[in-house]
């Protein structure tokens, strides 16, 4: 698996760190890598313009994996992250064998009508979103009707109590291994 991080984190985020231990504990090899963006500056958004590039650096992740020998390269985002692994694999659904979009970026917090589906009806690729019931990103019933515009099979699992963040001290032992289990269910 490939898993990379948010606009305002990097690969060492705790997030990512936990997901790659409770994945690794399911046989599961996990690259954390750091966006193109957050290589050319240590803190701050991403620029305007980054994304083609951030795409870029996903693939050639990607391209790497399977250059170590994996069969099956799984493709997995926080926000930002999230956003642009799906816009790659929207546009190539050979890439990944799936998708696990953590805190998809809906929309922008109150501002429900921009919302950044467009190429939703491109994903030919299994998803499974995880979404913090409390993300000001969308809400849940926001990304169920959002998710009615992919084709490819795909499943939302709810945290309960959780904003965009997704991970907090309450649930930070319980949800990495939760969701872990349940991409590794969901891509068989």
């Amino acid at each position: 698996m490939v898993l990379t991080h948010g606009a305002g984190s990097n690969s060492q985020s705790p997030l990512l760190m936990a997901l790659a231990a409770a994945f690794a504990g399911l046989g599961i090899n996990v690259l954390r890598c750091d966006l193109p963006f957050r290589q050319s500056r240590p803190h701050g958004p991403p620029q305007r313009g980054a994304a083609e590039r951030d795409q870029d650096g996903l693939r050639a992740a990607v391209e790497a994996v399977h250059q170590e020998g994996a069969a099956r390269v799984f493709l997995a985002g926080h926000s930002y992250g999230g956003r642009q692994a799906s816009l790659v694999v929207a546009a190539d659904p050979t890439l990944a064998a799936g998708l696990l979009l953590l805190s998809y970026p809906l929309h922008p917090p109150k501002r429900p009508t921009e919302l950044r589906t467009k190429h939703f009806p491109d994903l030919r690729t299994p998803t499974l979103f995880v979404h913090g019931t409390r993300d000001g990103f969308g809400s849940t019933s926001e990304m169920e009707e959002a998710r009615s515009q992919i084709p490819a099979r795909n499943e939302l699992l709810s945290a309960q109590n959780a904003g965009h963040e997704l991970m907090s001290g309450r649930n930070r032992a319980d949800l990495p291994p939760l969701i872990a289990k349940a991409f590794f269910e969901f891509v068989g």
